[in-house]
């Protein structure tokens, strides 16, 4: 059994501790909110923006365009989305480890591997993959991302593929479905998935004014855009969600660490005091005899 001291140098050591992990979990809370509200606004815009891409993927006009130009594929990007921190549960195990699968998956099949990551638990991850060339790596951008955040790496993307530095670009990011259920993504953001050949069939055929590629390349811009910014919001909602109900288990570990150690204590302290009750009363019987 340890020593008193040793057992109140535990406790406080745990309440110090969890001191920190309420703290961090009321925190996650109140944003996560507010993070939850700006993820669904605007959840709907982003699935017809995504279906509009698809749409225009099937459409024989633009077929001929840089961003709908379809190659063999021999380098693929990933845009990946984690953290700058920890204590969130699998949060990016979950993402890294879609992405690490993606890879190996790219290796057999011979093809290049690049990636842009945002947060610096990517950054670390990738960095230390021999085969994947890393060729950005961003902060979070914290709990109020802007149009400006998101323009470099959509500026990065649209480059890559015009100039066919990649023949393929994914969108890996978490999605966020409830407090207690996120789950990591692996989107096609180019060239956009083909619809169904009976959809396929039920697109019309359009007029472009003033031409295919001016309308097309400003409005898949704008549609891979939404794409790029709404997967930020269902990341951030979902760190939160995660980090709040990690730390919610760690405060919860630590009240029954320091029960554990206080009944422990309770026990040291009756064992010491019995054992000087018997050493008292053996002293006073040898006394009297």
């Amino acid at each position: 059994m340890a020593s008193t001291i040793i057992l109140k140098r535990r406790i406080k050591s745990i309440r110090g501790t969890r001191q920190i992990t309420k703290a961090m979990q009321l925190v996650s809370a109140s944003k996560l909110r507010r993070a939850q509200e700006y993820a669904t606004a605007s959840r709907d815009y982003r699935d017809l923006a995504y279906d509009l891409l698809r749409k225009l993927n099937a459409m024989e006009e633009v077929e001929r365009t840089p961003l709908f130009t379809k190659r063999s594929i021999k380098n693929r990007l990933y845009v990946v989305i984690t953290s700058n921190t920890g204590l969130a549960g699998a949060y990016n195990a979950n993402v890294l480890k879609m992405l690490l699968h993606d890879i190996q998956q790219d290796e057999a099949d011979h093809v290049k591997s690049h990636v842009i990551v945002i947060g610096s638990k990517g950054a670390h991850f990738v960095r230390r993959l021999n085969s994947v060339e890393l060729l950005a790596a961003y902060p979070p951008f914290g709990d109020h991302p802007t149009a400006n955040d998101v323009r470099p790496i959509l500026n990065t993307v649209i480059e890559q593929y015009k100039s066919e530095a990649v023949d393929d670009i994914r969108l890996i990011y978490t999605q966020f479905n409830s407090t207690v259920s996120q789950q990591a993504q692996d989107m096609h953001l180019l060239p956009a998935p083909v619809l169904d050949p009976a959809e396929a069939k039920r697109v019309a055929v359009s007029n472009f004014e003033p031409d295919v590629e001016t309308v097309v390349d400003q409005a898949t811009t704008r549609l891979i855009e939404a794409q790029l910014w709404q997967a930020l919001l269902e990341s951030l909602a979902s760190e939160h969600a995660m980090r709040m109900i990690a730390t919610k288990n760690a405060t919860d570990n630590a009240n029954d660490l320091i029960e554990d150690y206080t009944l422990e204590l309770n026990t040291a302290r009756q064992a010491a005091i019995t054992q000087e009750l018997a050493e008292i009363t053996g002293g006073a019987e040898a006394l009297n005899g």
